[in-house]
């Protein structure tokens, strides 16, 4: 093969094309686990080559050279542990010529190193978030600008200390407060444990998810003072832990739920952290509750930099992880897909057929059983012999087959079948609404088997007998409900037409470039909206204490807004805020200035109409609109603006009314009645018209 060849040149153009790899001006490289994501002849075209040179199979990264037919493997043996790892060796291969030649870089004092490491893998890849979280925190700081500078170790380390950096692992720290060579610290683990008096996060995430059962036993691995067993004991389950300071000799028993709450991110000594996870899910029947410090926080000065966390000034040693980065490892040490339940909270079930269950009904919309809307005779005297079936109905959108209904004896005995049964509830109820249950059912289930295309899709034998027949009775097969979800994932990457379909939500608050909504209402959206927002939270999770979603329509973003005091403020301030990027999962977190925070106006325009406070909370929205209130809402965005510009207009808020304030000069009272009046006559001639 000649390099002015039109074979050769077509397989440059596919190096070119290819979405995986690291692209250079003039080669492609990638790594040794990714040739066979490569287009098919790239990869017989690297067979070639291998068989010139037999120990290229212990190459971590092959490049393809554009401007001749050559292959060079690139030997990185630390490509998994150092975040900069160095080139100990290259064989170079000429197809052309069937020639192979070997360098050395092992003894070089200043040896070629990588950056973006994330590049050169598929996203598969078991450390790939790391890579990539990296690489993030690499750019933020301008370390791989000019990256024709930074392409050796001399230079490289230069670059670190230029921008007053170091590197742990793959943790990106302060040279401030950093330890002496040489220099290592008396951990003291125990003094991170806290006295509770109450229920932690991870084991009140559990308790609400509906984990536990009468029979269910807890063993919680790394209990500290014991306060999580002591509540579940208190809560009649069988609860027991064992911590290796406060309670040593407590044996480590096996349970249903195993928490191991806290643990991992006080450990410094990685395989001992890697080992206590093991060692907690060895332990696990059914679910392994994992929970651990998230980064939410850049500024980490004043605490002591060691190995990949800090020491804080307790002597205890803190790792803080990135949300999607906990996830990479819990995935990675036990070769599982864990659950994101919230900030830093992860659940692994140990059947995976508990899980989907899990997953599944985390889309599940709620539904209202239909109302009598007339008077039947027959269905009177049976109505409370059909109630069961009109129940499980709305749960699952169909009727119910063979075992699955208690009371099937009697109601088959008058009916002779379920059909029957419920052609006489029909009669007496609204067909229409029966059929929107069974279309919101059949749309939870499309949501669910359409993320279900990020992970490992379950197999039709994997779910449960009651799962089976809603695939069945809603879509005729699993097979046609798999092929409907994909049809439905692959509409959701048009930003255009999401916009569109939040803009004709008729509920929601709209803006140019963002749309928001309560978290009660999400399910109301149309299924392409909820799928979007479904690729953040099944993959990294809501924020816990999330009020409000918010849609980015200009960029895939989706944000988690926590407003503590949603019901009780009349616009309550915005406490924190959690966004996911859908391009790489990246988290970020910010909270607002607690002395003059943003505020939130117009509540009712985030609600349905059935929202228990939805007529208050309009009524006040009316009042302030009448006032003039939303004029300028540049004036109205923070809680000091908000009041002044209140003052101004001579209002004051009480119980979700707005009253005249006593203050107010009279002249300048009168001029803002006339204008309050004038603009409730000009609403009412609007409704009028």
């Amino acid at each position: 093969m000649q390099p002015d060849s039109e074979p050769f040149r077509q397989l440059v153009q596919k190096c070119q094309e290819s979405p995986i790899g690291k692209h250079l001006p003039g080669a492609l490289y990638i790594h040794q686990s990714a040739l066979s994501a490569l287009d098919p002849q790239l990869q017989v075209y690297e067979q070639k080559a291998r068989t010139l040179a037999p120990q290229s199979h212990q190459a971590t990264l092959i490049k393809f050279n554009y401007d001749r037919p050559t292959l060079s493997y690139l030997f990185y043996p630390d490509f998994d542990q150092d975040p900069h790892p160095a080139l100990q060796g290259s064989i170079q291969v000429n197809l052309t010529e069937e020639t192979v030649q070997y360098r050395d870089y092992s003894t070089s004092e200043n040896p070629p190193i990588l950056h973006r490491k994330e590049t050169f893998v598929t996203p598969e890849y078991p450390h790939y978030a790391v890579f990539l979280e990296l690489t993030r925190r690499e750019e933020n700081l301008g370390l791989l600008d000019d990256p024709r500078l930074i392409g050796t170790q001399r230079e490289w380390n230069k670059r670190l200390e230029t921008y007053g950096v170091t590197l742990e692992g793959h943790a990106l720290l302060r040279h401030t407060n950093r330890l002496p060579i040489g220099q290592f610290p008396r951990i003291q683990r125990h003094k991170a444990a806290m006295v509770r008096k109450t229920l932690s996060r991870p084991v009140r995430a559990a308790l609400e998810a509906e984990l536990f059962s009468p029979e269910t036993t807890f063993f919680d691995y790394g209990c500290g003072y014991g306060s999580d067993l002591e509540f579940i004991a208190q809560k009649g389950y069988i609860s027991s832990g064992w911590d290796p300071y406060y309670r040593p000799d407590t044996p480590r028993t096996p349970a249903d739920i195993v928490n191991l709450g806290y643990v991992i991110n006080v450990i410094e000594d990685p395989p001992e952290r890697r080992e206590a996870l093991i060692k907690a899910w060895e332990l696990t029947q059914q679910v392994l509750i994992v929970a651990a410090q998230v980064l939410i926080r850049d500024n980490l000065d004043g605490q002591l930099a060691y190995g990949d966390g800090i020491i804080t000034r307790r002597n205890t040693f803190q790792k803080y992880y990135e949300q999607e980065e906990l996830k990479a490892y819990i995935d990675q040490v036990l070769g599982v897909d864990a659950i994101p339940v919230a900030l830093g909270i992860y659940f692994v079930f140990r059947q995976e057929e508990q899980a989907e269950i899990f997953r599944a009904a985390r889309f599940r919309s709620r539904a209202t059983t239909p109302r009598v809307r007339l008077q039947v005779k027959k269905f009177e005297d049976y109505e409370t012999l059909l109630t069961p079936l009109m129940a499980f109905i709305t749960q699952r959108g169909r009727l119910p087959v063979k075992g699955e209904l208690a009371q099937e004896e009697e109601i088959l005995a008058e009916f002779g079948n379920f059909r029957r049964a419920f052609s006489l509830v029909l009669q007496a109820t609204d067909e229409a609404e029966w059929e929107a249950i069974a279309e919101k059912r059949r749309q939870d289930l499309k949501l669910y088997l359409a993320l279900t295309h990020f992970g490992k899709r379950p197999k039709a034998q994997e779910f449960s007998p009651t799962v089976k027949e809603d695939f069945k009775a809603l879509f005729g097969s699993y097979k046609q409900a798999c092929l409907l979800a994909d049809m439905m994932l692959f509409s959701v990457g048009d930003l255009e037409n999401l916009a569109d379909l939040c803009q004709q939500s008729p509920i929601g608050k709209k803006r140019r470039q963002a749309f928001w909504i309560h978290i009660s209402a999400l399910e109301t959206l149309d299924p392409l909206l909820r799928l979007y927002e479904g690729c953040a939270s099944r993959t990294i999770g809501r924020l816990e204490s999330a009020t409000v979603i918010k849609f980015h329509l200009n960029q895939p973003k989706i944000s988690y807004l926590d407003y503590p005091h949603f019901d009780q403020d009349p616009h309550p301030a915005l406490h924190a805020t959690m966004q996911i990027d859908l391009r790489d999962l990246h988290v970020s977190y910010w909270e607002a200035d607690p002395e003059n925070p943003p505020l939130l106006h117009r509540k009712e325009q985030l609600l349905t109409p059935d929202y228990p406070h939805y007529a208050k909370f309009a009524r006040l929205s009316q009042q302030e609109e009448d006032r003039g209130l939303f004029d300028q809402p540049q004036a109205i965005r923070t809680r000091q603006d908000w009041l002044k510009y209140m003052a101004q207009q001579g209002v004051r808020l009480k119980n979700h009314c707005i009253t005249w304030r006593e203050d107010v000069d009279p002249y300048r009272l009168k001029v803002l009645r006339a204008a309050l009046r004038r603009r409730q006559k000009q609403r009412r001639k609007r409704e009028l018209s």
